[in-house]
């Protein structure tokens, strides 16, 4: 049986996409290829198994809804953006409703029980609303977004980076998903060391040389 990832340990069996409406599909495609190109299998996560849009337009129906979602059955949750992690009640644009409250409430179960997070773009508010950037290293789109998003307490725990990983928790912004795939393979162990490197150099720098290393290992 493949690895999956809804996203957890190496050993489990599933990594999981977090899929809401007006999602950008791009920022996480990069990470969900190549765990299924190493053996994962990638499931998405919606609110029910209703079909979800893309802010590209991209229809997609998840393979769970989010009651379905179980941290042992996973390696990994990967919480992509979406213009409703920042609506909040607070909001009209909101109807009244968090909507994606409860996939932050997710990621608390996930890291409850040891299992990793990966969130990029709006879900950092998601998370930083939820208090699970409060005592950990934690990046965003900037610190004045999350300040904007929500009533972190972890201020002091920003960190100017392409991508951090604090434990079992990785973040990044909305212009930095070759760094966060980076630190899912770092995490997962799928890549290490000078292939890792290589690797997060050929996507982001598009330095040829790196393409050779990446050829040797695969062919190890």
């Amino acid at each position: 049986m493949r690895p999956r990832v809804n996203v957890r340990d190496a050993e489990a069996t599933s990594a999981s996409c977090s899929l809401d409406e007006g999602f950008p599909r791009q920022v996480v495609d990069t990470s969900t290829a190549y765990l299924a190109r190493v053996g994962y299998e990638v499931l998405t996560v919606g609110p029910s198994r209703e079909p979800v849009v893309s802010i590209g337009g991209l229809r997609i129906r998840p393979d769970l809804a989010l009651g379905a979602l179980r941290p042992e059955d996973s390696s990994l949750l990967i919480l992509p953006g979406a213009d409703l992690w920042t609506r909040t009640s607070a909001s009209p644009v909101a109807a009244g409703t968090d909507a994606l409250a409860p996939f932050a409430r997710a990621a608390r179960a996930f890291l409850d029980a040891g299992v990793p997070v990966a969130a990029i773009c709006g879900a950092t508010a998601g998370l930083a609303r939820e208090g699970l950037l409060d005592d950990r290293a934690h990046t965003s789109a900037s610190p004045y977004y999350l300040a904007a998003a929500s009533d972190c307490a972890g201020a002091d725990r920003y960190a100017e980076a392409d991508a951090v990983t604090d434990g079992l928790l990785i973040t990044a912004g909305p212009t930095e998903p070759v760094a966060f795939a980076r630190e899912v393979f770092r995490l997962l162990g799928v890549y290490e060391g000078e292939v890792l490197d290589a690797w997060y150099r050929l996507y982001h720098d598009s330095d040829a040389e790196a393409y050779s290393v990446l050829q040797k290992a695969h062919a190890a």
